[in-house]
């Protein structure tokens, strides 16, 4: 997305912030799994694969156990495919684990209409039959346009359809920080 047109209206998290979720979160997959045997994480390509690590080394610091991480591209199983790049980049799925029968948790970063959602089980699914599959996003927007909810959410935040949320990490933007952005005035 060309953040350019957008100029910011509110930061909603900061790097503090952004931390006690992922620790909350940790601790919310930890509990309803009863521990993180047969638990793994997979981040979706981008931002949810350093959130998914960092869940990881969370649950790793709490559990003691190491909780296997994957990394999942769903670029080809978007369903706007033809819409975003006429030649798309497709980047590396990297699952060195055995989906099957395990609890999966997906992780990104924003969770909006549900359609990278949808794709990311489409693609998880190409990988093996998961006995569960549950999802982890650290903003959950709203304007859901699939029957898709969110097991742990980091933080609910309502915006409206004109809006966008810009998740920045370290990782990416050298910062640690969730803003609002919003249309710049003509």
């Amino acid at each position: 997305m060309d953040e350019s047109r957008f100029q910011p209206k509110a930061e909603i998290m900061d790097g503090a912030a952004i931390r006690r979720a992922l620790v909350r979160i940790a601790h919310e997959v930890i509990e309803s799994n009863k521990g993180v045997q047969n638990v793994a994480l997979v981040g979706i390509r981008r931002r949810g694969v350093p959130l998914a690590q960092r869940l990881a080394a969370q649950i790793s610091q709490i559990e003691g156990k190491e909780c296997p991480v994957g990394i999942l591209d769903i670029t080809l199983y978007r369903d706007d495919l033809t819409t975003i790049a006429h030649q798309p980049v497709v980047h590396k799925t990297e699952i060195p684990f055995d989906v099957t029968d395990m609890t999966i948790v997906l992780v990104d970063d924003v969770l909006y209409t549900g359609r990278t959602v949808r794709a990311a089980l489409d693609a998880l699914i190409d990988h093996g039959r998961p006995g569960r599959i549950m999802l982890a996003v650290l903003i959950d927007r709203g304007h859901r346009e699939l029957p898709i909810r969110a097991d742990f959410v980091g933080k609910n935040v309502p915006t409206s359809k004109q809006e966008i949320v810009s998740v920045r990490l370290t990782e990416f933007d050298g910062e640690e920080r969730v803003v609002i952005l919003e249309a710049k005035q003509k």
